[in-house]
């Protein structure tokens, strides 16, 4: 079968200190086979590879850490990027060939995938078969996916909050904090929200209005511990850290 090209999103060297746009590069020159009998014998068995078509890719907080060197971690889902090879996150992707028993060409998957246009993955566990197609595709980067687990299990199984209680969450503007925000707000707790700057508390009223109460304002520029206890007369019961670092 013919080569295809796979433009992929590469990391130069391991990043030290604030990621800079020179510490990527969009090479444009890779090409791949659509074909797991083809694939390279290093890649591992075919048996064991699911090649994928990626639609959608999401840009999350927490790959700052994998472009750091992380020493002792050989998951694909936990190690450091490697200088050189695609990049990785969550992504939408469809299936175009199988090695793997529960997966099959045509098949709708969200996980783990590259950054490039095709992938194939090592790791096919990882992948969740997607079964409802009704809504956009690009909810499985979001709502559907690892951000609204990480909201729903946090607000409602750990913290599991009553109707009037106080919640205050950290990087409120963020995929996880203004996920719980709007469910808190839906359970009818009264709501409290910082984020890094004013500009991203503008944004996020723009885009989703106005979950949080009037508090938000002042605790929605960066966070001192002051804007916290000027809360302690309400009884603030349910801080929630919806950040991957302090970085």
């Amino acid at each position: 079968m013919a080569e295809v090209s796979n433009k992929q999103v590469i990391p130069r060297e391991y990043v030290t200190g604030f990621p800079k746009e020179s510490d990527l590069y969009v090479n444009s020159t890779a090409t791949i086979k659509l074909k797991l009998s083809e694939a390279p014998e290093h890649e591992g068995s075919s048996k064991k590879l699911v090649l994928v078509k990626n639609l959608y890719l999401s840009c999350d907080p927490y790959q700052r850490l994998f472009m750091e060197r992380i020493e002792g971690l050989s998951s694909q889902s936990t190690s450091s990027y490697t200088p050189g090879s695609p990049i990785y996150g969550y992504g939408v992707a469809k299936v175009l060939d199988s090695g793997h028993p529960d997966l099959k060409a045509g098949d709708l998957v969200w996980g783990t995938t590259y950054w490039e246009e095709y992938s194939r993955i090592p790791e096919p566990e990882g992948l969740i078969k997607i079964q409802h197609t009704d809504v956009p595709l690009s909810y499985y980067t979001g709502i559907l996916g690892m951000p609204g687990l990480t909201a729903y299990v946090g607000f409602y199984e750990i913290c599991s909050p009553k109707k009037g209680e106080h919640v205050f969450i950290s990087a409120a503007a963020g995929a996880v904090g203004q996920l719980v925000g709007q469910f808190a707000k839906l359970m009818g707790c009264y709501v409290v929200g910082s984020a890094g700057s004013k500009e991203k508390h503008v944004q996020k009223e723009e885009e989703e209005g106005n979950t949080f109460e009037k508090e938000e304002e002042e605790a929605s520029s960066k966070f001192e511990q002051k804007e916290l206890i000027s809360l302690k007369p309400r009884g603030l019961r349910y801080p929630m850290k919806a950040t991957a670092n302090d970085s």
